[in-house]
């Protein structure tokens, strides 16, 4: 008998998705599988029942939203034996899309039911994770006017990337990685353990979720002219053609921001404001156990 425990988001989505104990009970007979179903209430509050679902020794426990959600909970998910299982009903979708999980949900749980799983890194900053990518520079800022705009949509994220385009200011920054000490003022600082962002967008095409590795892209202060070929490389995913883009492997950095106090970040398409000027990024190889097609 699996034992597998749910975690939904009701409004990941824009609400739309309509999945509920008796539709999971369709894929998931009683005669070969024991589910148990939560729905979160707020924001955070998957980690609570996540930490909670772990405690009962689940063979896989699910996350049904976008690339929030999951990361809430994956990141109690860590180092245990626990499988974590993805249906992406949010927005970007972008550890999902990069473990060739469909949006559609018969197939999203046709292949939990499969229960086939890889293991893969995971991203570190200070005391968050990551599981797809994080920022400090201008992508911080597009997710924070994203938020603000209510709407989950590639029309809002692309609004909200050209006001942040126009607003967004470098400021003096020191990166420690490789044996290098870089001064650098970044327009964009993105490291990522995936090849796709969300809405099949991608910084980082070369990325892989098990090379033991992380991607840094650091792009300094350009001009007008330079950000509107970046935002065009960017949809048509040619960043790799854009020249003033720096492409490094990492598995450590330090970042130091001397004339901030706090930070602005984005971890896994989420906003977060860092109580600090320093940031550490590291990976952990191998430190999630995730159902995949392959």
């Amino acid at each position: 008998m699996v034992y597998i425990h749910f975690i939904i988001n009701p409004i990941s989505g824009n609400g739309k998705h309509n999945i509920t104990a008796s539709l999971l009970r369709n894929y998931f007979p009683r005669s070969e599988f024991t589910i148990e179903v939560d729905y979160t209430k707020h924001k955070q509050h998957a980690i609570a029942i996540a930490k909670y679902a772990a405690t009962k020794n689940p063979d896989i426990i699910v996350a049904c939203g976008g690339d929030g959600t999951i990361n809430e909970v994956a990141s109690c998910l860590i180092g245990t034996p626990i499988k974590l299982g993805i249906v992406p009903v949010g927005s970007g979708n972008g550890l999902a899309s990069n473990l060739g999980i469909p949006k559609n949900l018969e197939k999203a749980l046709y292949i939990i039911r499969k229960g086939k799983s890889i293991t893969i890194d995971v991203g570190q900053v200070n005391n968050n994770y990551f599981f797809s990518n994080m920022g400090i520079g201008i992508d911080a800022m597009i997710i924070k006017k994203y938020e603000q705009l209510c709407k989950r949509t590639l029309s809002a994220y692309v609004k909200a990337a050209l006001f942040s385009g126009f607003s967004f200011k470098s400021t003096k920054t020191t990166l420690f990685y490789n044996d290098k000490i870089v001064n650098t003022k970044p327009f964009l600082l993105f490291v990522s353990n995936s090849n796709v962002m969300g809405y099949n967008m991608t910084l980082t095409p070369r990325a892989s979720l098990s090379d033991g590795w992380l991607d840094m892209v650091v792009i300094p202060e350009i001009t007008l002219v330079s950000k509107l070929k970046l935002g065009y490389a960017v949809l048509r995913n040619k960043i790799e053609h854009f020249r003033e883009a720096e492409h490094t492997l990492i598995q450590n950095l330090k970042i130091e921001m001397p004339d901030k106090i706090f930070t602005d970040a984005q971890i896994d398409g989420e906003h977060h404001n860092l109580k600090t000027n320093i940031i550490e990024i590291s990976i952990i190889k191998k430190g999630l156990n995730v159902i995949a097609e392959n």
